[in-house]
């Protein structure tokens, strides 16, 4: 029956469900499917009707796609909606809510490119390389809405910080992109942490102060950069 709150997955059709009993379902013909990322709009309708909610698990996350809901109450909860947002005072607000959100986002990149410095921890002598790699990983993890390591907050910042920067030189220091993995399980995994090590390693040197050769990936990444010399 559709007259009640349910939690669905996608059907194996176009606009179908289905429940969590395994049945196919089809929403009535007087529903329309509303699609994440309004949430304001998502939870007025949830208040006014019974709605079917999608969700898909991916890994040990659950994300919601939409919902499905009487077409007039989703219409009414948008005029609503578009009516509260056309006064000065929302307008007023808004302004006021971005400027804090911006700033917000200009101090957690502020403090993600020195945690990236303080987790290389390069010897002084390779400190143009340390700052370069660190402006590097920051400016790929941390915009907003990237769905990057850097962006969740389900694990502390320096955790957050050390897999950007492993990505990063998984990505532009090593074949990773152009390898063939074979489709087992745990192949994928056991490649990256064999990556990692080699990553790792090649940072201690950083760290340490050695002599780095002119053919060091991460000097050959950093194209744009002047190497540091000894």
């Amino acid at each position: 029956m559709p007259f009640q709150h349910r939690i669905v997955q996608p059907g194996p059709k176009l606009n179908t469900v289905i429940d969590p009993n395994g049945e196919v379902l089809i929403p009535p013909q007087d529903w329309l499917f509303l699609k994440a990322g309004n949430g304001p709009l998502t939870r007025s309708v949830k208040s006014r009707c019974i709605t079917w909610q999608v969700q898909i698990k991916k890994g040990k996350r659950t994300i919601s796609k939409g919902i499905w809901a009487e077409k007039g109450h989703v219409e009414a909860a948008t005029e609503e909606l578009d009516r509260k947002r056309s006064t000065p005072e929302y307008q007023q607000k808004r302004a006021t809510d971005l400027k804090r959100k911006e700033r917000k986002h200009t101090e957690y990149v502020d403090d993600f490119y020195q945690e990236i410095l303080d987790f290389l921890a390069f010897h002084p002598a390779y400190r143009q390389t340390a700052e370069r790699l660190a402006q590097e990983v920051t400016n790929l993890a941390t915009p907003v809405g990237s769905g990057t390591v850097a962006r969740t907050t389900r694990i502390p910042v320096q955790q957050r910080v050390e897999a950007a920067v492993i990505a990063w030189l998984r990505h532009q220091t090593t074949g990773y992109d152009q390898m063939h993995i074979i489709r087992k399980k745990g192949s994928r995994r056991e490649v990256r942490r064999m990556l990692a090590q080699k990553s790792k390693a090649m940072l201690t040197q950083y760290r340490t102060g050695e002599a780095i050769d002119s053919t060091c990936p991460l000097q050959k990444a950093l194209t744009t950069e002047i190497p540091d010399h000894q």
